[in-house]
């Protein structure tokens, strides 16, 4: 059974849900997302709107896929709820001699020790804030999965050195510092 589908979501002031046609409309004060009812994922769960809650069950209870799929999709609409309430953030820093970043309209520039500048547009729906050293920075917006996708991008660019301590990082992510080779 699933753990995470079992409850319903519960809508907050300023939610409107409605679904159309093979897609989820999630509408707050922060923007608009839409979660995805394709064919395979209708035939598998049925999704109810019903007094400030969104539920969803599966269709056959014991199949293992429409199980699996009832989870994901309460968490998936959890996820868009949240967001347009609320927002996601992912803070990340810098470390490394000479290592900046800078933000100039849809452009994030990266300084990390290569013999160039990386240059990497900020998708639409995205916003990177500076934060107070040029080498702390913030990425932002209310979709969770676009926000994680494009702060994993960010953190490939320069991926945490454990030998060095140097690299991107995400706030509070811990390296295991490793001793290097001796005589």
């Amino acid at each position: 059974m699933s753990r995470a589908g079992k409850y319903p979501v519960k809508l907050s002031d300023g939610v409107t849900v409605s679904v159309v046609g093979e897609e989820l409309v999630v509408k707050g004060p922060k923007g608009e997302l839409k979660v995805s009812l394709d064919t395979r994922n209708s035939s598998l769960v049925d999704v109810k709107i019903e007094d400030g809650h969104v539920s969803v069950t599966p269709k056959d209870a014991e199949d293992k896929a429409s199980r699996a799929m009832w989870g994901t999709m309460t968490r998936n609409i959890r996820n868009a709820v949240e967001g347009v309430t609320h927002g996601f953030s992912k803070p990340m820093y810098m470390k490394g001699v000479g290592y900046k970043a800078s933000v100039a309209g849809n452009k994030l520039t990266l300084v990390v020790g290569f013999s160039h500048d990386v240059v990497m547009e900020i998708p639409a729906g995205l916003s990177v804030t500076m934060g107070e050293t040029p080498t702390e920075f913030t990425v932002s917006g209310i979709d969770k999965c676009l926000v994680g996708l494009f702060a994993d991008k960010i953190h490939k660019i320069r991926k945490a050195d454990p030998y060095k301590g140097k690299g991107i990082f995400y706030k509070g992510e811990n390296i295991r510092r490793k001793e290097g080779k001796k005589k």
